[in-house]
């Protein structure tokens, strides 16, 4: 076959890329090949790519932990509840009856806003049902669910049905879209502590109790608390925001990254002695 006679750059790539895929990895990379050839820019091959892996993640795989839900006590006084609402920013929250496997409900922050007697006020008239789902369903489902039923968060529960964690649309549709990058970000094939130029260790929040402890030489109760995310929240009582600080046994913890509903990224600095103890924590 001469020159002439033989198919274009074009007709091979078009050919390439029309042919059928025999299975999921040869699309992605079909469609890594046509991003190569700036045929597709890189946000949309991203978007592409989470969206074939939503079929495939699992809801514990994109939940917000249980020891880091935002929740509200069915008991709270109503300035209590607004002053939660105000500084955690959400949209929803998870009612609960003293203990968080005891959700009785979701209340609108919107819902609030209709409340015109305090006296008479009781929570309970003002929850919508909550919705509970298994660790094991699909994100794919689930998104279905949320966009068929227009309901926004879930209840996650493990086979055992205590709360494992909790759910909402924007959860799921990050899995799509992708997260949102910052400086302080891991690679996920490093590990969960390391040590900067510094001497500080870069810490992510879901690093597990008993790994810390072997890290830092401390004692936090992996009874108590699954991870060093868990452990500030509980220390502190709320989510708390970039640049915060607070002392917990010799060690300097300051948030690194992290948005309305959880922890990601932790800075870690053990202290002399003379300075241990509770600093104000600073927004």
């Amino acid at each position: 076959m001469d020159s002439a006679s033989k198919p274009g750059f074009i007709e091979r790539l078009t050919t390439f890329l029309l042919r059928e895929p025999e299975d999921r990895a040869q699309l992605i990379q079909i469609l890594h090949n046509a991003h190569e050839r700036q045929l597709l820019d890189a946000d949309a091959l991203t978007m592409i790519e989470g969206a074939l892996a939503v079929s495939e993640t699992r809801v514990a795989d994109a939940m917000v932990p249980r020891a880091q839900m935002g929740v509200i006590d069915v008991d709270a006084p109503l300035a209590g509840i607004l002053a939660t609402v105000i500084a955690a920013g959400h949209s929803r929250f998870p009612i609960i009856d003293g203990d968080r496997d005891n959700v009785l409900g979701i209340l609108l922050a919107k819902d609030l806003l209709r409340i015109r007697d305090e006296a008479g006020f009781t929570l309970r008239h003002w929850l919508r049902p909550a919705v509970f789902i298994p660790e094991s369903k699909r994100l794919d489902v689930l998104l279905r669910e949320f966009r068929v039923s227009r309901n926004h968060m879930a209840i996650v529960v493990d086979e055992f049905g205590s709360v494992a964690g909790l759910i909402t649309i924007e959860d799921v549709l990050e899995q799509i879209v992708g997260d949102i990058a910052d400086e302080y970000d891991f690679d996920e094939t490093h590990d969960n502590i390391r040590r900067d130029s510094a001497g500080r260790y870069r810490v992510k929040a879901g690093t597990a109790i008993a790994d810390f402890n072997a890290a830092f030489a401390t004692h936090f109760s992996a009874a108590e608390f699954a991870t060093v995310g868990g452990l500030l929240l509980d220390h502190l009582g709320h989510v708390p925001k970039r640049n915060e600080r607070v002392v917990i046994d010799g060690l300097r913890f300051q948030v690194l990254r992290a948005d309305s509903r959880r922890l990601y990224t932790l800075l870690v600095d053990p202290l002399p002695a003379l300075e241990n103890g509770d600093e104000p924590a600073a927004g």
